[in-house]
C-alpha cells in the first residue's frame, strides 16, 4: 500500500559547514530506532556517523554526498536527506531542496548566521522552501540562542521567532523551556532519550512569560481565531499550532528552536515541530510545465490516480549499478510496471524499487504519490522527469550553477585510461557541476568545478573506485571576457563557389551585458533580412561566445541588435547567415575594446581575535578587499572577495599564520574585471600559443 499523503514528510537538513547536521540525523535515527548506537562524525571507534557512508567522507569528517533515510516519528512517515554544508558540494544542496517540502535550517549558538548559511538560505528561497530554524552547540563557549535569532532576522530577513529557551548554556545547558505547553523540558538518561517534563525554573518564569507574549503576537498575524482568544485570554495549544503551521507554510514565518545534538538535547521537540508545522507534500504547490512550451504549466495534483510524473533528482553508482533517486509527485512507482523518461522517450521496466537508509536498501512494491524512494538498474541523467505514456508535462530542472575552476588529468597508463573514462562519465551523470573537456590543443583532458576541493574529491575517487591512477595538472581559473563599448557593425557575407553561393548582409549594433547573460533583438523592418534568416543570425552570434578573441575564455554577457541588412534571392541561406553573424563577430570583436574577467569569490575566515591582523594579511596578499569583521567573545569573523587565482593553496597560508586555529569557507560571487597587469600576461600566453599552433 502507498503511504497517506498527508501523514508524510520531506524535509532536508541543511546549514553551514559544520554546524551538526549529521550529527543532529544522527540522533534523530537513534530516537527512532533506526539506528541502536550513536556514532559520531570523526568517531573514535573508527565507525563516523550513519550517513556519512563513503569511506572518503569518514575520514575528512565532512559530508559530500547528501544521503536519504526515512524514519518515523508520531504517526508521520519523513524522509530525510542529509546535505552536506562546504560550498564546493553546492549542487547537492539545491537538488535536494528542488524535492523537499520543507527544511531544517541548523545554525551554530556561537557563530550564528555565516557564509553558507545566507547561501542556504538563498536555495530556499529560489525554491519556497519552509523552514524550521535549530540553533546547535548550545554547550558551547559563546553560545547565544537568542542573538541568532536576531540575526536571522537582520541578515536573512527572516520573520525569525523564539518557540523556546534554553535552560542555562555553555557547560551548564540543562534542556530547554517550551514556549507553546510553556513547561520545562530535560533530556535524561545515556543519550538523552528520557524527556523529562518538568516546572519552568523560578529564575526564567518571568522571561518565559514575556517570550511566549512576543510569540503570540508573531502567531497571531496568522489567524483571526488566534488574535480573538488572545484578547479573551483563552489561548490553547491547538490554536497555536494552527497559526504556526499557516505561518511557515505561507513562507512568513521561521519558528526558532534550540538545543545540542552533540550533548543529545532538544532533538525530540524539533522533530514534533516538524510534525506540527513543516507541509506534507499536498500542502505545497507545486507545478508541470509542458516539454514543448515553458510558459504552458500544470498544478500538480498529488494524486496517486493521476498520470505519473516523477523527478530523478540524484544518482549513485552501487556495487549492483545505478542507483536513481526520485521524488514521486503524482501518480504510483510500481514495480513491474513500465515508466517513460520524458528526456529520452525509452520505455523503462521499475525492476526494483527501494527505501534508502543511507547506504542500505529495503525493498517495496510500489510508491505513491509525494514519497521519496529509489530505482535499481535504470538509466537516466541527473534531472530526468519519468511520466507514463500519452503525457506530454514534464518536471522543471533545478538551478546550476556554472563550474569557475579547471584541472588537467592524464592517465599514467592504457588501463587507468579505460577506467578514467569510466568514471568521468559516471561522475557526470550524477552531477551536474562537474564538467570534462579534452583540449586538442594539449591532448589533455580537463575536468571543471566548483571549487578546489571538488575536484580533489572527484581525483580521489577515480583513483579509489574506479582504479585509475593519474597525474594532475595545476588549477585553471576559468576566466571570461567582455567588450566595454558599444560597437556599430555593418557586414557582408559574399562567397561564390560556383553555382549557387552564400549571400548575407547585416546591420546593427554589440554591445556589453550588465546581467552576464546573451540578448539578441531583431528591429528588421521592410523585410531587407526575410523573417526565417533572423534566428540564423541569433545562432551565429550565439555560437561566436564560446571563444573570444583576446585570450580565447567564453564572452560573459552580449546585448546584440540586428537593425537592417540585405539578402539574395538565390544565394541568401540559413548558413549564408550564419556565417554572416560569426564573420561580423570576428571583424568587429576587437573594435568594442574587450576585457579580461576573473571570478571573484567571497571568502569569509573565522579564528581567535588575537590572528586577526595576520587573517587580515593574508587576505591582502591576495588582492582581497575587505566587505566586514565581526568581533565576537575572543573569536573573529572576517569577510572579503578575492580572486580565485589568488586562492590556491590558502589553507596552508592561513594554517602557518594562525597555527592551525583558524578556517575559512569560499564561494563564487560574481565575475570582475582583472586588474591590466593580470590582463597583459593572459593575452601574451595566448598570443603565444597561437603562435605555436600555426
Amino acid at each position: 500500500m502507498s503511504l497517506d499523503i498527508t501523514e508524510m514528510r520531506n524535509i532536508g537538513i541543511s546549514a553551514h559547514i559544520d554546524s551538526g547536521k549529521t550529527t543532529l540525523t544522527e540522533r534523530i535515527l537513534f530516537y527512532t530506532d533506526r539506528i541502536h548506537t550513536i556514532h559520531e562524525v570523526r568517531g573514535k571507534d573508527g565507525v563516523g556517523a550513519t550517513m556519512d557512508s563513503m569511506d572518503i567522507e569518514r575520514e575528512r569528517g565532512i559530508t559530500i554526498q547528501s544521503a536519504a533515510t526515512y524514519l518515523e516519528w508520531g504517526n508521520k512517515h519523513i524522509n530525510i536527506i542529509d546535505t552536506p554544508g562546504h560550498v564546493d558540494f553546492t549542487v547537492e544542496v539545491e537538488r535536494a531542496l528542488r524535492v523537499l517540502d520543507g527544511a531544517i535550517l541548523i545554525l551554530c549558538a556561537v557563530s550564528g548566521v555565516q557564509s553558507q548559511s545566507i547561501t542556504v538560505d538563498r536555495q530556499m528561497r529560489r525554491y519556497n522552501v519552509p523552514r524550521l530554524a535549530f540553533v546547535n552547540k548550545c554547550d558551547r563557549t559563546g553560545a547565544d540562542p537568542l542573538k541568532v535569532c536576531d540575526q536571522l532576522r537582520e541578515k536573512l530577513r527572516l520573520n525569525s521567532v523564539m518557540f523556546q529557551l534554553p535552560i542555562g548554556l555553555e557547560n551548564d545547558h540543562k534542556g530547554v523551556v517550551d514556549l507553546i505547553k510553556m513547561r520545562a523540558l530535560y533530556f535524561e538518561g545515556d543519550n538523552g532519550e528520557n524527556v523529562r517534563v518538568d516546572e519552568i525554573p523560578a529564575d526564567m518564569q518571568e522571561d518565559a512569560e514575556h517570550r511566549r507574549e512576543v510569540m503570540l503576537d508573531a502567531i497571531s498575524m496568522f489567524s483571526d481565531d488566534l488574535m480573538g482568544a488572545m484578547l479573551e485570554g483563552e489561548v490553547t495549544e491547538e490554536l497555536i499550532v494552527e497559526a504556526t503551521r499557516k505561518g511557515v507554510i505561507s513562507l512568513e514565518l521561521c519558528p526558532v528552536f534550540c538545543g545540542s545534538a552533540y550533548k543529545n538535547k532538544g532533538v525530540q521537540p524539533l522533530m514534533d515541530a516538524v510534525n506540527a508545522f513543516l507541509p506534507c507534500p499536498s500542502d505545497v504547490e507545486n507545478f508541470a510545465i509542458h516539454q514543448d512550451d515553458e510558459e504552458d504549466t500544470c498544478p500538480i495534483t498529488n494524486s496517486n490516480d493521476d498520470d505519473l510524473l516523477c523527478y530523478a533528482f540524484k544518482l549513485e553508482d552501487g556495487a549492483y549499478g545505478q542507483l536513481t533517486y526520485v521524488r514521486i509527485y503524482q501518480g504510483e512507482l510500481v514495480k513491474g510496471e513500465f515508466v517513460y523518461n520524458a528526456r529520452t522517450g525509452k520505455k523503462v521496466k521499475l525492476g526494483r524499487i527501494v527505501r534508502m537508509h543511507a547506504d542500505n536498501m529495503n525493498e517495496i512494491d510500489r510508491a505513491g504519490a509525494g514519497d521519496i524512494v529509489a530505482l535499481f538498474g535504470i538509466d537516466c541523467a541527473s534531472g530526468d522527469t519519468f511520466r507514463s505514456q500519452g503525457t506530454d508535462y514534464v518536471l522543471s530542472s533545478m538551478h546550476v550553477a556554472e563550474p569557475v575552476i579547471h584541472l588537467a588529468v592524464k592517465p599514467i597508463d592504457r588501463k587507468a585510461t579505460d577506467n578514467m573514462s569510466k568514471a568521468l562519465q559516471r561522475f557526470t551523470k550524477e552531477d551536474p557541476t562537474f564538467r570534462v573537456a579534452f583540449d586538442p590543443a594539449s591532448s589533455e583532458t580537463i575536468i571543471s568545478g566548483m571549487g578546489e576541493l571538488h575536484l580533489e574529491v572527484y581525483v580521489e575517487r577515480m583513483k579509489r573506485e574506479f582504479k585509475a591512477e593519474v597525474e594532475v595538472g595545476a588549477p585553471q581559473v576559468a576566466f571570461r571576457e567582455r567588450i566595454t563599448r558599444m560597437i556599430e557593425f555593418d557586414y557582408t557575407h559574399k562567397k561564390q563557389t560556383g553555382g549557387s553561393g552564400q549571400f548575407g548582409r547585416i546591420i546593427g549594433t554589440m554591445s556589453p551585458s550588465e546581467d552576464g547573460e546573451y540578448t539578441f533583438d531583431s528591429k528588421v523592418t521592410g523585410g531587407n533580412v526575410p523573417r526565417e534568416y533572423i534566428p540564423s543570425v541569433q545562432k551565429g552570434f550565439s555560437q561566436s561566445l564560446e571563444t573570444g578573441m583576446l585570450i580565447g575564455a567564453p564572452i560573459d554577457g552580449l546585448d546584440v541588435v540586428l537593425k537592417d541588412g540585405a539578402y539574395h534571392n538565390v544565394d541568401s541561406s540559413d548558413m549564408a547567415f550564419q556565417a554572416a553573424a560569426r564573420g561580423c563577430f570576428r571583424e568587429y570583436y576587437m573594435s568594442g575594446k574587450p576585457e579580461v574577467l576573473e571570478p571573484l569569490m567571497t571568502v569569509s575566515l573565522e579564528g581567535p581575535t588575537e590572528y586577526q591582523g595576520d587573517m587580515v594579511g593574508t587576505l591582502l596578499q591576495r588582492r582581497g578587499v575587505l566587505n566586514g569583521t565581526v568581533d565576537e567573545q575572543g573569536f573573529v569573523r572576517i569577510d572579503a572577495d578575492v580572486p580565485l587565482a589568488e586562492m590556491f593553496g590558502y589553507a596552508t597560508a592561513l594554517r602557518s599564520v594562525t597555527q592551525g586555529k583558524a578556517e575559512f569557507t569560499m564561494e563564487f560571487n560574481r565575475y570582475a574585471s582583472a586588474p591590466r597587469n593580470v590582463q597583459e600576461e593572459l593575452v601574451e600566453k595566448f598570443r603565444v600559443e597561437k603562435e605555436a599552433k600555426k
